[in-house]
């Protein structure tokens, strides 16, 4: 059974579960959570400025003890540099566009409001450039690429590294971490 800090991120393509695991590891521990997107998104899916996203990012990671989710690199000296464990689901091409169309789906369907009053729409998400599932088919190996090269980088060195590759593992593992 793998240990786990005070200062987590978790990492991994866009619907492996980063928030849903980083909100139960937040709630299991008593921390805060840090949802990375709500910082990154303006309104009408609108980036926030560079300057703007470190600035929230820098505020959010005052505090001692947090979780955060996301995969934004232009933060990531902040996140991972204060960090002292990084859990990777790195789950296969299958599970995640399977998890990802389910999520997508049950947004649109829903019309669940996201961050600064964004909503995923069908489509948005099956016919436009913009398509998260698009995306996903497109940058899974080079996101799993960058991961693997980020992790070798002596600046995160320090970091304890927790790497799932299945859904089954990542809920035991949760299971099996002892309280807080």
């Amino acid at each position: 059974m793998s240990s786990v800090g005070q200062r987590i991120v978790v990492v991994g393509s866009s619907g492996s579960g980063k928030t849903t695991l980083a909100r139960r590891l937040a709630q299991q521990r008593g921390i805060p959570h840090v949802e990375l997107d709500a910082l990154h998104w303006e309104p009408h899916w609108t980036e926030a400025a560079p300057d703007v996203l470190r600035a929230r990012v820098a505020a959010a990671l005052a505090e001692d003890c947090w979780t955060v989710d996301g995969n934004y690199s232009k933060v990531r000296d902040l996140t991972w540099g204060r960090a002292d464990t990084v859990v990777w689901l790195d789950y296969s091409l299958p599970c995640i566009l399977w998890q990802l169309t389910q999520r997508t789906l049950r947004r649109a369907w829903t019309r669940e409001e996201l961050w600064s009053g964004n909503r995923e729409s069908l489509r948005r998400a099956l016919f436009s450039r913009d398509s998260i599932l698009l995306w996903m088919l497109t940058h899974y190996r080079s996101l799993r690429r960058r991961y693997e090269q980020a992790l070798t980088d002596p600046r995160y060195a320090h970091l304890r590294i927790i790497r799932h590759r299945s859904t089954r593992a990542t809920a035991r593992w949760l299971a099996d971490l002892p309280p807080q």
